[in-house]
């Protein structure tokens, strides 16, 4: 089992959102990380479509998915999410009561909320286009991706790219233009592994998310005692910040940010196999999304250095949630097994071995697939073995690195 998530380094605490954190988290059982994830989601949501960071020809807006994975239902995810949510109402009470919803459970669903006029006589259609999907229950959003023609993943998808939502399965379809959508779960990790299938790995709906790993973080029988005027300030700043926000822009790197992210990008687009690999395969956009926020936050024109830092830190305990939750695994299970036996040997494994592990059962095409897969993965090594006359044996020996 892989080790919990270290906390954050003091980096990622980077201005409001890290005064948030710091006076609330001694009044509450809340995860830091829980109140900080939560926190910068919202804040990215209601700061709207206005500025943005382009990469190549996509712009990156600053809306952001995450999911808080507790170990247990004693996470206390939800208390997180109320003083997140008491912080905005004071900052935007309009969005915290009008463009705060629950219950996706379809793709059409999730358009109409943020859906364009169907004509001129349409006065429906909502004229604010941001919102921000809490699902306190997500595992019933698992539930509903497994359905045979739901239509959620792939709007859910886009919604996180900024592209039209649209779903062409009406007679008179449903489309969303320049929809600004944020989203906040909450699941435990065996819910997660239990609901999770290989479709919304392959497919990048996981990898959208920010899975972030939480548990209680102290003892408080008659809760915390958070003094009204304490966060007084910051909701000043939460409110200029939102005024800022909705100023059209393009923000870049500063110089030494963009020196700064030119050193790192080469580890963040690094591939992984496995799991681990496929729930992290969006690095580098949702490092550029958070230091994005942060900038916001500070109504700067230009990220720096402490924005990007305080980024590749979220994003560094995000990386170690998804390693907490999925550890080594493969998502195969012939590989699974044969790594489970291969990394307790450092002298390899032969094939012999193999298919004894199988009792024999498992057809040779299957153990030969599933051994590419490890070798692919950068797992095992092929070698000869010799333990007497004859014909050296063929073996597989764990890398050091995996192993």
């Amino acid at each position: 089992m892989s080790a919990w998530p270290q906390a954050p380094a003091r980096a990622a605490l980077h201005g409001p959102a890290g005064e948030f954190v710091q006076r609330v988290e001694p009044h509450t059982e809340a995860d830091p990380m829980a109140l900080l994830a939560q926190f910068l989601v919202a804040f990215g949501t209601a700061a709207g479509r206005n500025a943005y960071l382009r990469i190549e020809a996509s712009r990156h807006y600053p809306n952001e998915f995450c999911v808080l994975v507790g170990a247990s239902g004693k996470g206390r995810k939800g208390s997180s999410w109320d003083h997140v949510e008491a912080l905005l109402a004071a900052a935007e009470r309009e969005f915290a009561s009008q463009r705060i919803v629950s219950g996706l459970s379809s793709g059409e669903g999730l358009i109409a909320e943020v859906r364009d006029q169907l004509d001129e006589h349409d006065s429906s259609a909502p004229a604010d286009k941001r919102l921000l999907v809490l699902e306190p229950e997500f595992a019933q959003v698992m539930k509903v991706l497994s359905r045979e023609g739901n239509t959620l993943s792939p709007v859910v998808r886009n919604g996180w790219d900024g592209k039209r939502l649209q779903t062409l399965v009406r007679n008179a379809p449903l489309r969303a233009s320049a929809a600004h959508v944020g989203i906040v779960g909450h699941i435990t990790k065996d819910e997660l592994l239990r609901y999770l299938n290989a479709t919304e790995l392959a497919n990048g709906f996981l990898n959208r998310f920010l899975l972030i790993a939480v548990r209680r973080s102290r003892l408080l029988p008659f809760g915390g005692c958070l003094p009204t005027d304490d966060l007084d300030h910051l909701r000043a700043t939460i409110t200029r910040a939102l005024a800022g926000a909705r100023r059209p822009r393009e923000l870049t790197f500063d110089p030494d940010a963009r020196e700064r992210y030119a050193a790192v990008y080469e580890q963040l687009s690094a591939a992984q196999p496995g799991l681990f690999g496929a729930a992290t395969g969006r690095a580098e956009a949702h490092t550029i999304r958070l230091a994005l926020i942060y900038a916001l936050l500070d109504n700067a024109d230009a990220i720096a250095v402490p924005h990007l830092n305080a980024a590749l830190e979220v994003w560094r305990y995000a990386r170690d949630s998804s390693r907490w939750i999925f550890g080594d695994t493969l998502g195969d299970p012939t590989a699974d097994e044969i790594w489970a036996l291969a990394k307790e040997r450092t002298d390899g494994i032969s094939r012999t071995e193999v298919r004894d592990l199988f009792s024999r059962n498992k057809k040779a095409r299957e153990i030969d697939r599933a051994l590419t897969t490890l070798v692919d993965a950068g797992r095992l090594q092929r070698q000869p073995r010799r333990d007497g006359p004859g014909r050296p044996a063929e073996v597989w020996v764990p890398l050091p690195a995996a192993a």
